[in-house]
Order: C-alpha cells, then structure tokens, then sequence
C-alpha cells in the first residue's frame, strides 16, 4: 500500500514539473484570447487647431496559432472610444483595429514564462461625433504595429497575458458637410491584460 501511494505522488510531482515545460510550446496549437486594458492615443486635429485627446480603455480578443515552437500567427480585435478636446469644441472617437501580425516567442529557462516581440499590419476603422452628438464622415485608414508581452502558463492550456503594443498610421480625415473639419490621429500605445485558452 505504501509502495502504491509513494508510486502515485512520484507520478503526480512528474506530472506537475513536466506539465508546465510543455505548456510554452504551442506548435500546431489553437488558442483564443480575450484582454482588457489602457489606451493613450496621439492628440487630434478640429478646425485647424490642436485637440488633446483621453486616456481610454481597450478591450477585444482574438487568436492565436503556433506555427514553430518560436513563432506564432496572431489576429486580434479591439475597440475604443476616447474624449476629445478642442478649443471651444470637443466630440468622442471610436477606433476598431482588426490586427493581424507575428511573434517570435522566447525560448527561456522558467518553463511557464513565455516573452515575445511581434509586429503586423493594423486596418484601422474610425469614427468621430461632436459633443452635440453630431455625426461625421471619417477616413479608414491602414497602419503598422509593434508589440511586447509575456505570456504566463498556468495550465497546459491557460495563460495570463500581459503585452504594451504601439500602433503607427496616417491621420484619418474628419469630414462635416463635404469639407475637411479635422483630423484623428490614430496612433497609439495600450497596455493590455489577458487570458488565453488553447483548444488543444
């Protein structure tokens, strides 16, 4: 009975320290991410003049697939809205970044900790409405981004993510009644933390 009980926590403490080395490694794997954080865009343009702009939240999700055990694809969606404020005017932008990009995963000696860099291209979807609630016609524009997290395996298929990521595109036109009335800068720095499951 002994011998059972030694053989079964010998199997267990195994498991437990081999588990987490495998986790990192997400060749051929599927995830789905879903994160949440903080976004400080650049300052806006309205009526030929600086406008400063809030800091906002960022959320959204996508996925992820591991096409080597150091790189993996990622396409992501997120949303934010933001305040801003110009001189004897103000309104609120939206921006909806789908993204997709590449990491190269760090191979390092804590077998939960994954870090990685990546960088992929952004299409931007913006909008813009005066404070009056004035709807207006806004440019779409494409840009580029760079990124740096951490992913932290705490199962074979969970980890906690952490990632700052800059995103650099071209202004976007604000249009009122046919005619220029600004413009929204849309890039930006976030700050995001996550969870992502892998399927398999």
């Amino acid at each position: 009975m002994k011998k059972t009980i030694y053989s079964c926590c010998l199997a267990l403490s195994l498991f437990l320290a081999v588990n987490p080395a495998m986790a990192g490694d997400i060749k051929g794997r599927l995830g789905v991410t879903g994160r949440l954080g903080f976004l400080v865009p650049a300052d806006s343009e309205l009526s030929g003049r600086n406008a400063s702009t809030d800091t906002a939240f960022v959320g959204g999700g996508g996925f992820i697939y591991g096409i080597t055990n150091n790189i993996a694809a990622e396409l992501d969606i997120t949303h934010t809205d933001y305040d801003v404020h110009g001189f004897g005017e103000g309104g609120n932008a939206e921006t909806t970044n789908f993204s997709l990009g590449a990491q190269y995963r760090f191979d390092v000696t804590v077998p939960q900790l994954t870090p990685y860099v990546g960088a992929g291209l952004d299409i931007l979807i913006n909008d813009f409405s005066y404070s009056d609630g004035t709807k207006t016609d806004v440019d779409n524009t494409v840009g580029v981004h760079v990124s740096g997290g951490v992913d932290y395996f705490v199962a074979k298929q969970v980890a906690l993510n952490a990632q700052l990521k800059a995103v650099l595109s071209p202004n976007a036109d604000i249009n009122y009644l046919g005619r220029k009335a600004g413009n929204i800068d849309p890039m930006s720095i976030s700050t995001t933390f996550g969870v992502r499951y892998f399927f398999n």
